[in-house]
C-alpha cells in the first residue's frame, strides 16, 4: 500500500496523485458520487485546477456562476504560484492537526475552513491587484455561503487551520503569522475606538480556542495559548497561556511547544 503520510507527501504533484488515488476509490467504493468525484477531481489535470472549480461551486451565487469564479481563482493561481504553496501547506496542516481527517481528499472536498482560507487568498490577491470590488465580493461570497468573514486585506500565514470554521471573523488590519490554528466562533476584531491599524496581530505556532474575541490593535506571541471563550484586551508574551474575560495568564503561565501543532488546551502545561 502506498505511503500517504506527511513526511512522504513532501510536493503537489504526490498530494495530488493521493488525492486522485483516494477519489477513485471513493466512485468505487460509493457509485452515487461517482459523478461528484469525477467533477470535483477525476476531471482536472493538478490540484490547481481542481480547487479552482471546487471553490467556484462553494460560492456561486445567481449573479457570478461556479464557471466565472472558478476562471477568476484559477487566473490568480497562474498567476502567483505562491498561492498554491500557500495551500499546500494549509492542506498539510488539516491533514496533519485534524484528528478526524483520515485522506487528503477530505479536506479538498469538505472541509469549509479550507475553502474559506483560499478564498480569502484570492480575495487578498485580487484586493493587492488594486480590484477592490471583486475582493469585496468574493469576501461577501465566503461569509454567505461558509459563514467565515475575512476582510481581503487581512494577510494570513502558511499552515493556517480553521478547524470547523462556523463563525470566523477576522478584520481588515489582522495579521495572522505561521502554523496558527484558530478555532471556531473566533474575532479578531477591533475594539471600536480605534481607526488605521486596529486588529491584532498574532505570531507564528498561536492556538486561538473555541469562541475567542481578540480585539484591538494587540499582539500575541509565538506559540501563546488563547483559551476558549477568552476575551483579550491587551497583548500576550510569547509562550503564554491566557484565558478569562478580561484574559489573564493562568496555570503555570508558559505554554506548551507549538500549541498550534499539538492543540493542547491544558492549562497547566
Amino acid at each position: 500500500m502506498q505511503d500517504t503520510s506527511s513526511a512522504a507527501l513532501d510536493h503537489g504533484a504526490a498530494i495530488w496523485q493521493a488525492v486522485r488515488e483516494e477519489a477513485t476509490a471513493g466512485a468505487k467504493q460509493e457509485p452515487a458520487l461517482r459523478t461528484f468525484l469525477q467533477a470535483a477531481v477525476l476531471a482536472h489535470d493538478g490540484l490547481a485546477a481542481a480547487l479552482a472549480a471546487l471553490l467556484g461551486r462553494k460560492l456561486e451565487t445567481r449573479e457570478l456562476s461556479a464557471a466565472a469564479i472558478g476562471e477568476i481563482c484559477a487566473t490568480a493561481f497562474a498567476a502567483d504560484d505562491g498561492l498554491m504553496r500557500l495551500f499546500l501547506q494549509d492542506m498539510r496542516a488539516c491533514r496533519e492537526r485534524d484528528p478526524a481527517c483520515r485522506s487528503w481528499l477530505t479536506p479538498l472536498l469538505h472541509y469549509k475552513g479550507l475553502a474559506a482560507l483560499e478564498a480569502h487568498r484570492v480575495a487578498h490577491w485580487l484586493w493587492g491587484q488594486g480590484r477592490e470590488a471583486m475582493a469585496v465580493y468574493m469576501q461577501s461570497l465566503t461569509s454567505q455561503n461558509l459563514q467565515v468573514d475575512i476582510h481581503p486585506a487581512a494577510r494570513l500565514g502558511g499552515g493556517l487551520f480553521m478547524d470547523h470554521a462556523t463563525g470566523i471573523v477576522i478584520g481588515e488590519t489582522s495579521v495572522v503569522g505561521e502554523n496558527v490554528t484558530i478555532f471556531q466562533s473566533v474575532t479578531l476584531g477591533g475594539n471600536g475606538k480605534e481607526r488605521g491599524d486596529r486588529h491584532p496581530k498574532v505570531g507564528n505556532g498561536v492556538l486561538i480556542s473555541v469562541g475567542a474575541k481578540l480585539l484591538g490593535n494587540i499582539r500575541i506571541g509565538d506559540e501563546a495559548r488563547i483559551a476558549a471563550s477568552s476575551v483579550v484586551l491587551q497583548d500576550v508574551a510569547p509562550h503564554i497561556t491566557v484565558a478569562g474575560v478580561p484574559a489573564k495568564p493562568v496555570g503555570s503561565g508558559a505554554s506548551t511547544v507549538m500549541p498550534a501543532v499539538s492543540l493542547d488546551h491544558n492549562f497547566s502545561a
